[in-house]
C-alpha cells in the first residue's frame, strides 16, 4: 500500500495541472494514477489532423508556456509532445497503466484501489479524469440493424479508409466541422445536425476570440449555469466553412432512423450510406466513485465549483463549465485546480 498527501486520478491536462500546483498548497507527496501507458490523457487518441481553436499563447498549463509561435493554432501532436514534456518536469509520482476501480473513504482517509488490486491512500483525492474517455452517441432507432460502419469521433483518425464512400458526420461542434471538412476531400460527405451550424468568428475586430474572452473576463466569469444553456458554436476564421463548400459537404437536418443499408432522413427520403461518424461529444463517468456518497442518483458529482459538497477531502477538475467558460480547456484547468487545492488545503488545517 502506498500513501500520499494527495491522489490525483488522471494524467491528462487536468491531472497534470493539478499535480503541478499541489505542492504550492502544502501537498508534499503527490501521486497521480493514469490508466493509459503514458501521461497525456485522451490527446494521443484524437484524430490526426485535430487543430486547436485557441492560439498557443492561450493553451498553456501552469508554469510552462506552450512552445513556438504564440499566435499559431497547435495540432494534436504538438499538444501531446507538450503534455509529455510537462509530465516529465512534475514533482509528483505518476503511475501509468493504473486503472482505478474504486475510491472509498474510511476513518478520514481515502482508499483508492486499482483494477489490478493495488491500493493507495491519502487524506485528499482529486478526480481529474474528465469525460474524454467516455464518448457519447445518441440512441437512434435501427442502429443495430445497420450494415454499414458506425463510429464515434474518438475512433476516427484520418479520411483514408473512407475514400470513395458515402459518409454522414453527425454533430455541429468544432470536431464535427473539422472531420467533415477533411472527409469531404475523399468521400461524399454530409453534415447532419439538429439545428443550423452556429458560426463564431475566430478573430472579431482583428483580435483572436480568446483575447476578447480574457480582456472582458468572460473566460473566467462564474456564470456556469448560463453557459450550460448556450448552444454549441463553431469557432472559425473562414477556413473550415470554405472547405465545406469547396468539397461539397452539405448540411441536412438530422436523420430520423437507420435502415439496413443507410438512413431515413427527416423528409422521408431513404439513402444508402457506407458510414456514420458521431461527433457528438462525451459524457463524464465516475464509476470508481460509486458508493462513495459523492455522486447523485444519475451518477453526476455533487459539487460546487469542483469541491464535493457531500464528502470531505474530494474534488474534481476538468468538467465542462465547472467554474467558467474555460474550465475544460488547457488554459482553464490550472485556474480551477488552484481554486480547488486552496480549499482542500484549508480543510486540512
Amino acid at each position: 500500500m502506498e500513501h500520499a498527501d494527495l491522489i490525483v486520478i488522471g494524467a491528462g491536462q487536468s491531472g497534470l495541472a493539478t499535480a503541478a500546483l499541489a505542492t504550492r498548497h502544502g501537498f508534499a507527496r503527490v501521486l497521480v494514477l493514469e490508466s493509459a501507458e503514458e501521461p497525456g490523457g485522451a490527446w494521443p487518441r484524437y484524430y490526426d489532423s485535430l487543430t486547436l481553436f485557441s492560439p498557443a499563447r492561450y493553451s498553456s498549463l501552469p508554469g510552462i508556456r506552450f512552445p513556438g509561435d504564440p499566435n499559431r493554432y497547435p495540432r494534436r501532436d504538438e499538444v501531446v509532445d507538450y503534455l509529455r514534456a510537462y509530465a516529465e518536469r512534475l514533482n509528483a509520482s505518476i503511475h501509468t497503466s493504473t486503472s482505478v476501480a474504486s475510491v472509498t473513504r474510511q476513518d478520514g482517509v481515502w482508499r483508492v484501489r486499482s483494477e489490478d488490486g493495488r491500493e493507495f491512500t491519502a487524506p485528499a483525492v482529486i478526480a481529474a479524469t474528465g469525460d474524454y474517455g467516455t464518448p457519447f452517441s445518441p440512441d437512434i432507432q435501427g442502429r443495430p440493424g445497420f450494415g454499414g460502419r458506425v463510429l464515434h469521433a474518438a475512433d476516427y483518425r484520418s479520411p483514408g479508409p473512407f475514400a470513395g464512400q458515402r459518409v454522414i458526420v453527425v454533430g455541429g461542434g468544432n470536431s464535427a466541422i473539422q472531420i467533415a471538412a477533411e472527409l469531404g476531400q475523399t468521400a461524399d460527405t454530409t453534415l447532419a445536425t439538429r439545428r443550423p451550424v452556429a458560426w463564431t468568428p475566430q478573430k472579431p475586430l482583428g483580435r483572436d476570440l480568446h483575447w476578447w474572452l480574457k480582456h472582458t473576463r468572460l473566460d473566467t466569469a462564474p456564470i456556469r449555469r448560463l453557459l450550460a444553456k448556450v448552444p454549441v458554436s463553431v469557432i472559425d476564421d473562414g477556413h473550415y466553412r470554405a472547405a465545406l463548400d469547396r468539397h461539397g459537404v452539405d448540411r441536412r437536418d438530422m436523420f430520423s432512423r437507420f435502415t439496413t443499408d443507410g438512413v431515413l432522413w427527416a423528409d422521408g427520403t431513404k439513402e444508402a450510406v457506407d458510414a456514420v461518424v458521431f461527433a457528438t461529444g462525451y459524457r463524464p463517468v465516475f464509476d470508481y466513485l460509486t458508493g462513495s456518497g459523492a455522486l447523485d442518483d444519475a451518477g453526476a458529482p455533487v459539487h460546487r465549483g469542483g469541491l464535493s459538497t457531500t464528502v470531505k477531502g474530494l474534488g474534481f477538475v476538468g468538467m465542462e463549465f465547472q467554474r467558467s467558460f474555460s474550465s475544460k480547456t488547457l488554459r482553464g484547468v490550472g485556474r480551477d485546480a488552484a481554486w480547488l487545492l486552496d480549499r482542500l488545503s484549508a480543510a486540512r488545517r
